[in-house]
């Protein structure tokens, strides 16, 4: 073998080696930005009111800046990342009768998802989630949730959450913790993440070459009530 051709070789592998792994690790520990912390709800609360107690009875609906989306770990080119997808397109609403959630459902509008990849967020609307075909997801209380007591201005609760959660029309029973944060005698927020493991509702692994991505994740939320 000739010199200049194992020059031509070594290089070769060299630049390889550059586009596949140095070139990942730069962009994933220098260039991108890191991943959105969790969705949760708000520690912040009207002016004087914090301590306040008002009956939450009645009917509420999901108002704005709430938000929906998912996380999942990926491992870009060797390199760990995690992957977040959000909206804000979320529509929903929920009964309370005394320290009891007794009925609520809410909605998101998957073709409005995004994450800070263009590719990521193509395969998203079209393989993965087929979101022409299943344009929304949602997630329905079959049971109360028990919330022990009616949370005052300012304070927040942890509760059991158990529905059914709608992903690219396979429907499944899941239960999951939920905080609630009263933010205001007529306002209060809920955050929770869902467990979700893709092949249980007919989601193939979202894998795509260079990337590899774990076989379950998570839909996180963050609905704010208003009356």
């Amino acid at each position: 073998m000739s010199r200049s051709l194992k020059v031509w070789i070594i290089g070769g592998v060299t630049a390889l080696l550059l586009a596949f792994v140095v070139a990942p690790f730069l962009y994933t520990q220098f260039i991108a930005d890191d991943a959105p912390e969790q969705l949760s709800v708000s520690t912040e609360t009207t002016t004087g009111a914090t301590g306040e107690s008002a009956s939450a009875d009645g009917a509420w609906k999901v108002g704005p800046g709430s938000q929906a989306g998912y996380r999942v770990k990926e491992v870009l080119f060797g390199q760990d990342v995690e992957a977040v997808g959000r909206t804000g397109q979320v529509t929903g609403d929920l009964t309370i009768s005394g320290a009891s959630v007794s009925e609520g459902s809410f909605t998101v509008d998957m073709a409005s998802v995004k994450s800070d990849e263009e590719r990521r967020d193509g395969q998203f609307n079209g393989r993965i989630m087929d979101t022409t075909t299943h344009p929304t997801s949602t997630f329905t209380l079959t049971r109360p949730i028990e919330l022990g007591s009616v949370p005052a201005v300012g304070a927040q609760v942890k509760a059991e959450a158990t529905g059914e959660l709608t992903l690219k029309g396979q429907r499944k029973e899941v239960s999951f913790e939920v905080t609630a944060s009263r933010t205001a005698a007529d306002a209060f927020e809920v955050s929770g993440q869902i467990p979700v493991v893709f092949t249980d509702y007919g989601i193939d692994n979202p894998s795509f070459p260079g990337i590899e991505v774990e076989d379950d994740g998570q839909v996180e939320f963050l609905l704010k009530f208003t009356r």
